[in-house]
């Protein structure tokens, strides 16, 4: 039997559906961040990251690998934005491009940590005894080194190289969301919704995957999307060091690198990657805030 309408004022209509908490929700977010402006201001650079991203040949303007050394070191101009390098290339373009770099690094990281730590975490939590010890154990080994030196010792068994750079960043990044979605499970796993399920023979495998882990998922969001300034330092790190992108890609940390033995008289070869990685990754720490006063209840007074 499908509901109708109920109507409680001429114009006036509640829809039976969930179409009516998705735009209570959509309408909730919007108030919020108008009430929030740091948490605007990171979402609007956020978003504008990934459209210079997106439309970086028709944002750029120049190609970021054409050498011209006739015009190298150029101050920044109507010509050259943020002036030229050392190769005579233009630095606002190969900026824009390496906008490209930075979000491939942060997404393919993200979507490989996330369901890693989320797996870790809950099965962990739901099972306890030697699964989460042995599971926790490895987690503090390598929580227990910082993320820079762990990965700077895969760089060096895997060898430099974007992808290797990213599969480095993503084995240090793992464990905190793991050791997040196992705190969220312990008090779930004894939950009546979860005794409820498992009284009707659901295996742990469904519990795990269709009850438990949906309600960390907020959770894993939010430290995932506060993560993402610390994944962007760190492939910015390895970039300056010469283990990440290497040359000719326009990744920031590299051009910092690069830009650093002219820096005093050519200060704008190092202030326009390290100005775009603080306002991206402070970005990204703003919207991680915001999220979580959005999506966690809990931390709202």
């Amino acid at each position: 039997m499908n509901l109708p309408l109920v109507s409680s004022a001429p114009g006036s209509a509640i829809p039976a559906s969930g179409a009516a908490a998705m735009a209570a929700r959509s309408l909730r977010l919007l108030r919020f961040l108008l009430r929030n402006p740091m948490t605007f201001a990171g979402l609007v650079v956020v978003a504008t990251l990934m459209l210079v991203a997106a439309f970086a040949p028709w944002v750029a303007g120049h190609d970021p690998l054409s050498q011209n050394l006739a015009a190298a070191l150029q101050a920044p101009s109507s010509a050259h934005w943020f002036g030229t390098d050392e190769y005579g290339r233009d630095v606002f373009a190969r900026l824009v491009y390496g906008s490209r770099i930075t979000l491939y690094i942060v997404l393919l990281v993200t979507v490989i940590v996330g369901p890693i730590g989320l797996l870790v975490g809950t099965v962990s939590g739901y099972f306890g005894g030697w699964v989460d010890s042995v599971f926790m154990r490895i987690t503090d080994i390598f929580i227990s080194f910082p993320s820079l030196v762990l990965a700077l010792a895969f760089i060096a068994a895997l060898g430099p190289g974007l992808e290797h750079a990213v599969i480095a960043i993503a084995l240090t990044a793992w464990p905190p969301i793991a050791r997040l979605a196992r705190a969220e499970t312990l008090p779930l796993r004894n939950a009546d919704f979860v005794v409820a399920v498992q009284l009707q023979g659901a295996s742990s495998t469904r519990v795990i995957l269709r009850h438990i882990i949906p309600m960390c998922l907020s959770s894993v969001i939010i430290r995932l999307t506060m993560n993402m300034a610390s994944i962007i330092l760190t492939a910015a790190a390895l970039g300056f060091l010469g283990l990440g992108a290497q040359a000719p890609l326009p990744e920031w940390g590299a051009m910092i690198s690069t830009g650093r033995r002219y820096m005093l008289e050519s200060w704008w070869l190092v202030a326009a990657p390290g100005g775009a990685i603080m306002l991206v990754s402070l970005a990204f720490n703003l919207l991680g805030d915001g999220l979580r006063d959005v999506l966690d209840p809990r931390s709202q007074s």
